[in-house]
């Protein structure tokens, strides 16, 4: 299919191109004009998804259905729009003096390798292929966090390493497990890990080895979607990582290792029959939320307050997809959508805000609403947005998700309430002196991108008040097949 190969390909050839001329003003504009094609082809390819419905491609090898398309666009969008924020950020970077002509070819190179490898991800067929993808996309964002060089992003792409490593090193032996139980049910070779044919066959598939296997890909792809207690490398790597990463990493990889856990979880289901993998996630999630609900009160450095946060939010949707159900996975896959578009705008207020007052404490960033109104309502209105204040679209997909905690696992309902409370007051509490307390600081040297900020705000307003017709219908879609529908 041309649009698969266009969505693939761009960024793959753009990453080299960019490897060889993506030192100067001109490599960032390119990054932008690639990011941007890959948007449009990925529009390309959910035309034909909405015309033609599920789509095998290539010899089965990769699958486009509800659940993994619309993954896709978005992961594409806020692929283009982080590199729009990336311009004038980066131009900055270069005049302080933290990045150099080499650097700037590895950031944009790397950068778009690794929307190549998330959206290879998601749209594999080959659960051996998705290991492999979550692999490089592992490797390629270890070299954008340590990009600085300093001896503090050295360390955070040292822990991001070794801790994923080891995640993904169980979630390889998961896989191995999951084809053992395909080679009993329906024989070895190149068919054996396509998840069609799992999906097909999953009634089949040895409970014993399933089990096991589920146990490990949890753990594994988890360490990556940053559940409590694999969650260590996360913070770091936002804090020490350039600001257009921590964007990504928020929006996108921990959407997409999400992803590979909730295509594990319904073959686990299907083999199980017990509910096992769906209390897993349950827990999972409910102490993920918890805990870095805590965490958060700690924190002094804004863009790990804000790791924190994601790390909070991550936990919601593992908690509502382990519920279940059309409802829970409604809000779920609502929850992924507007926490990948508000938590990106997130970033790249807070980056222009960091830069302007040349720190990433919050003690030193005070008065963003006289210095510069865009940003400062930009981080505020984010803020609110991702505390859940209504009407944003965080707010509609946390009331489903506690609706419907009430009605399953009412002893599970506090522990949310408490956590959201706690969040509320330990993120506004430190938000609200930076933005109108007051200050010292300049104006920055280059004007900022704002204008992604505004349009992840506005599309998460919009979702809280109105979703579109065929969004919803993948949604419901997307929440009938996770649900074994």
């Amino acid at each position: 299919m041309e649009a698969l190969s266009l969505v693939l390909g761009i960024p793959l050839v753009g990453g080299l191109l960019l490897a060889i001329w993506g030192g100067g003003r001109a490599g960032q504009d390119l990054n932008a004009v690639v990011s941007f094609l890959t948007l449009a082809a990925a529009a390309w390819l959910t035309a034909d998804v909405i015309r033609d419905g599920p789509l095998l491609v290539w010899g089965e090898w990769f699958f486009l259905d509800a659940l993994n398309v619309f993954l896709v666009t978005l992961t594409a969008f806020v692929g283009f729009t982080t590199s729009l924020f990336s311009r004038p950020y980066m131009r900055i970077e270069v005049d302080h003096g933290k990045m150099t002509p080499g650097r700037m070819r590895l950031f944009h190179s790397m950068y778009q390798l690794f929307n190549c490898m998330m959206l290879v991800a998601l749209t594999t067929n080959n659960m051996g292929i998705l290991w492999v993808a979550m692999e490089a996309a592992t490797l390629t964002t270890v070299l954008l966090v340590s990009v600085y060089r300093t001896a503090a992003s050295l360390e955070a792409a040292w822990k991001y390493f070794i801790l994923c490593g080891v995640g993904i090193a169980q979630a390889l032996f998961g896989t191995i497990l999951l084809y053992l139980a395909a080679e009993r049910a329906i024989g070895g070779g190149d068919n054996a890990l396509l998840w069609t044919h799992l999906a097909e066959a999953k009634h089949l598939l040895d409970p014993r080895i399933l089990s096991l296997a589920f146990v490990f890909l949890l753990l594994g792809y988890g360490t990556k979607i940053g559940l409590v207690p694999v969650h260590n490398w996360l913070p770091d790597a936002h804090a020490e990582g350039p600001t257009p990463i921590s964007a990504v990493l928020s929006g996108l990889l921990l959407n997409v290792a999400l992803y590979a856990v909730l295509r594990c979880k319904v073959l686990a289901d299907g083999a199980l029959q017990n509910g096992l993998p769906g209390q897993m996630m349950i827990g999972f999630g409910l102490v993920t939320v918890v805990a870095a609900a805590f965490f958060l009160s700690r924190q002094r450095d804004v863009k790990r307050m804000f790791a924190y946060s994601s790390i909070e939010h991550m936990g919601i949707m593992t908690f509502a997809f382990g519920i279940g159900g059309p409802v829970a996975n409604f809000a779920g896959l609502l929850h992924m959508t507007v926490h990948a578009l508000i938590k990106s705008a997130i970033f790249f207020a807070v980056g222009h805000a960091t830069q302007k007052a040349g720190s990433q404490l919050m003690e030193d960033i005070r008065g963003l609403i006289k210095v510069s109104p865009t940003v400062g309502w930009g981080l505020m209105l984010g803020t609110l947005a991702i505390l859940g204040m209504p009407p944003f679209g965080v707010f509609a997909s946390e009331f489903l998700i506690l609706t419907t905690a009430m009605r399953e696992l009412p002893w599970a309902t506090p522990f949310l309430l408490i956590a959201l409370g706690v969040a509320f007051a330990a993120i506004f509490s430190k938000v609200q002196p930076m933005v109108f307390g007051e200050t010292s600081v300049r104006p920055l040297a280059h004007s900022p991108a704002l204008l992604p900020v505004f349009i992840h705000l506005g599309l998460g307003l919009m979702l809280g008040l109105y979703i579109p017709p065929y969004l919803n219908d993948w949604y419901q879609q997307a929440a009938r097949m996770i649900a074994g529908g």
